[in-house]
């Protein structure tokens, strides 16, 4: 193993300033994404991306446009290129170029959606309205609610199959809180002004929505106030997004036997035999106390009630899959009024995207034999490798970190499971069918996603080569019960990863994102789980104290951040992603030191091989963003904004101190006693 990481890290330094024909490699900084008029130390945020956010102002489609979003528009255009061009020949039925071509083509088509959805509609719904004689809607609530469920319509709770905790070679049946539209309880329960108009406006929309589907005025007002009254209640047992981030406290193993007992007010043999799953062991309850509030809720509303809850939550799922009014209703209320958008996506943007929610790695397949040489992949893994290499320096020279944590650390991150490209096995998508109906199609997508979990996961082992993103995915991700680390072919280009830049650019951008997924196995989450992803305590307690105590300064620096006049940034719901961007700064600038340290980069441009890494990283963030769209982020996303995953890490790392000059004198200047030293 030793030998092997010492040839990889010889590798790399020999690729340091060139290609493999011996040209120069580009900075790959464009300059013109700078903004000279701010200095480093004031705001290097603007100063870096100043003149992208310029170039790339804020169109009406988007609540936020950074350098995530470019890169997708470029994707969006392959994929597009690449369904239109098995759309425009003859595929053979039940083919995988079948399948793409007849569900982009259900999306664009029209006439078909405007003209011929009713039928559909009326087939799924199947109710007309909630006047409904008593025997009719007790009907409706034991034959059509479990199929909807089927369908993929949610209830009042959620259920999936994942990897034990505790146990992360098998797979588990999972309990957890749901109900809630808003998606947390913040929507429901908050009293700021904000808060009362998303609830005002939600209840418009509840109404419009189904009068448009076809019930009466007082009918969708009843609709409207159950919808509100027992959410509400769901969203007062809920835990916040910052509770759910506590995995033991979100660990709550029973038998079936107990779940039965202990959770007496939902039938539960119905509810997994609907879903053909006999057999149920162990149940992994997330959130006890919501599941009790759906026991009460269950008990205590009317059958009624019950039915408008699912009906809405019903019509709000398939509103984007009917008519153009439909869809039209539910971006004004989730794109205008929680995001600030102020128009809709193109309908060919939303066409592709269902191709990908629906056959996300059949079109995978297509991406990546057309837009992933095989060169790009190797060298990835090459900088995944030294990545690790200096990711284990770092842990044997912290003093916060015992000997035995240290050798325990070690053993875990030799034991990451790297996952780059595409997954070597393919899923199979051949039980799908799909028609000419788009209402139709999704469900269908939805009921077969659902019996695939249940197929692969019920009662089996945990398979370490699923993937969770798609190929062509911009993003990547860390695992921590299969202690794994993936990088999907979509995000290995430009301005995260480039074949013709050095190593002051890929180390800088790519080299961060690969140390922030490797550092998040060790983040206020990752740490709490081993090797083999199991959820156990191995850290000694003086480990833990000081880790906590250097963790406590990242958590406080991020509450003290405004991100809009009287809103501060939440630093508990964004701690484990701003420490694995601490994480990612330390380690991929140590790597790229040890890449470049028997052959130094020049100066290019004007700038050091140093700065450029630090421009590098700050360039992958640049964006604008609407006000709405900080609103509901701070809210809901356990990632800090762009522009503070550059302003709120760069003031916490030495290096960049002295790769600008940074003294005293700069607004950006934390004094060091003040800093993060976590890695």
């Amino acid at each position: 193993m030793k030998k092997n990481q010492l040839i990889m890290a010889f590798v790399l330094t020999a690729m340091a300033a060139c290609t493999p024909n011996g040209k120069q490699l580009a900075s790959g900084i464009d300059l013109a994404n700078l903004d000279s008029t701010y200095l480093p130390g004031t705001d290097f945020y603007m100063y870096a991306t100043g003149g992208w956010q310029k170039a790339h102002p804020l169109t009406g489609e988007y609540s936020r446009f950074g350098s995530f979003d470019q890169l997708g528009e470029d994707n969006n255009e392959r994929l597009r290129s690449l369904i239109e061009e098995v759309s425009s020949q003859e595929n053979e039925k039940g083919s995988i170029a079948q399948k793409i071509a007849d569900l982009y083509n259900s999306a664009m088509d029209s006439v078909n959606l405007n003209e011929h959805y009713w039928g559909a509609l009326e087939e799924f719904l199947l109710c007309d309205g909630y006047q409904c004689e008593p025997e009719i809607t007790a009907n409706w609530l034991k034959e059509e609610w479990p199929r909807m469920q089927r369908q993929g319509v949610p209830g009042l709770f959620g259920m999936y199959i994942g990897a034990d905790e505790k146990d992360s070679k098998n797979n588990l049946v999972n309990i957890v809180q749901g109900g809630l539209t808003l998606g947390q309880k913040d929507y429901y329960l908050d009293k700021d002004a904000r808060s009362e108009e998303i609830r005002t406006a939600f209840k418009k929309y509840i109404v419009d929505l189904s009068v448009h589907t076809g019930f009466g005025e007082k009918d969708a007002q009843r609709i409207a106030e159950d919808v509100m009254r027992i959410e509400t209640r769901i969203a007062e047992a809920s835990k916040s997004r910052t509770e759910l981030r506590d995995p033991e406290a979100n660990y709550n193993k029973l038998t079936y036997a107990e779940l039965k007992e202990q959770f007496a007010g939902i039938d539960w043999d119905d509810f997994f035999k609907n879903f053909d799953m006999e057999g149920v062991k162990e149940v992994c309850l997330g959130q006890p106390l919501a599941i009790h509030e759906v026991e009460k809720v269950l008990k205590e509303e009317t059958p009624e009630a019950l039915q408008n809850v699912y009906l809405f939550h019903a019509m709000d799922m398939v509103a984007s899959y009917i008519d153009d009014a439909s869809r039209a209703l539910s971006f004004d209320f989730y794109g205008k009024v929680l995001s600030g958008k102020e128009e809709d996506r193109p309908r060919w943007k939303r066409a592709v995207a269902a191709v990908e929610d629906g056959l996300g790695e059949a079109l995978g397949q297509l991406y990546v034999a057309k837009y992933f040489p095989p060169e790009a992949k190797a060298r990835m893994e090459k900088l995944i490798k030294n990545l690790q290499i200096a990711l284990g320096e770092r842990i044997d020279v912290q003093e916060w970190m015992s000997d035995e944590t240290k050798k325990v650390a070690r053993e875990k991150l030799d034991a990451f499971y790297v996952k780059v490209g595409y997954p070597d096995k393919w899923k199979d998508y051949s039980d799908l069918e799909i028609g000419d109906s788009y209402l139709r199609n999704m469900l269908a997508v939805n009921e077969w996603a659902i019996k695939d979990m249940i197929k692969t996961k019920f009662n089996k082992p945990v398979d370490k080569d699923e993937w969770y993103m798609t190929p062509q995915t911009v993003n990547a991700y860390y695992n921590p019960t299969t202690n794994e680390i993936c990088f999907p072919a979509g995000i290995l280009q430009p301005p995260f990863f480039d074949m013709q830049a050095d190593d002051a650019f890929n180390y800088g951008a790519i080299g961060v994102v690969i140390g922030h997924e490797m550092t998040h196995g060790f983040d206020d989450q990752g740490s709490k789980y081993d090797k083999n992803g199991n959820l156990v305590t191995w850290w000694s307690e003086e480990d833990t104290k000081q880790f906590e105590e250097r963790i406590q300064v990242m958590r406080e620096f991020h509450d003290s951040i405004e991100v809009l006049p009287g809103l501060h940034a939440n630093g508990s719901l964004t701690l484990g992603e701003n420490m694995a961007d601490h994480g990612g700064l330390m380690v991929a600038f140590q790597a790229f030191k040890n890449a470049t340290a028997k052959a130094p980069l020049a100066d290019i441009d004007g700038f050091t091989p140093e700065q450029r890494f630090f421009l590098a990283y700050a360039n992958v963030w640049g964006q604008n963003i609407r006000d709405e769209e900080i609103q509901k982020r701070v809210k809901s996303d356990p990632h800090q904004l762009g522009m503070w995953r550059v302003n709120g890490q760069m003031p916490h790392i030495d290096a960049w101190y002295e790769a600008f000059g940074i003294t005293e004198s700069d607004p950006m200047f934390v004094p060091k006693e003040k800093r993060v030293t976590i890695w």
